[in-house]
């Protein structure tokens, strides 16, 4: 059994780039950057649908909300996001999934169900088609119990929603829509 504990560690700081001397610099970078966690500088973007459009700004809210592991402002961007989710997605998948964020008890049960709304929302976004800027698709492979999870940035810096200032940078961009 001691035989395994070292390889498996090994693969989990390599799964998101770091070593321990990364982690500690990941770590003291968070505690820095926790006093002021503002949104990274980013470019403008518009998506064709005009009401997919709209829940695009309640989305980056609940994004920024996860990543500083603010529980209220997440349920409040969630409320957002179901109110305007008819017009944006028919199917009523995206108002589900952020009544789910809305209902869920704490931060961890959010990120979760942030995960199924991110399903259907990068969906939406890659039919919809962006008109002016970039998003970046972003991957955690670490979220959801390594089953890795995806979300949608302006930036192509990382600020991982699924860990907030636990792992703040884990992740990359795996795909750009344009």
């Amino acid at each position: 059994m001691k035989h395994w504990i070292l390889p498996a560690a090994l693969i989990v700081f390599a799964s998101c780039g770091g070593n321990a001397s990364n982690q500690a610099e990941e770590n003291q970078h968070a505690a820095d950057s926790t006093a002021v966690m503002t949104t990274p500088a980013t470019a403008s973007v518009t998506l064709k649908n005009d009401a997919l459009n709209a829940v695009f700004e309640h989305y980056e809210k609940l994004t920024e909300a996860l990543v500083k592991g603010d529980a209220a402002a997440a349920k409040i961007s969630a409320a957002a996001i179901e109110t305007g989710a008819p017009a944006a997605d028919p199917s009523g998948k995206l108002g589900e999934s952020a009544k789910a964020i809305g209902a869920a008890s704490d931060i961890k049960a959010q990120r979760d169900a942030y995960s199924v709304l991110n399903h259907t929302f990068i969906q939406l976004a890659k039919t919809s088609g962006v008109s002016g800027g970039e998003l970046y698709v972003e991957f955690c492979p670490m979220a959801l119990d390594n089953k890795g999870a995806q979300w949608l940035s302006r930036s192509k810096e990382i600020r991982n929603p699924y860990f907030g200032d636990e792992m703040l940078n884990c992740g990359s961009v795996e795909e750009t829509l344009q």
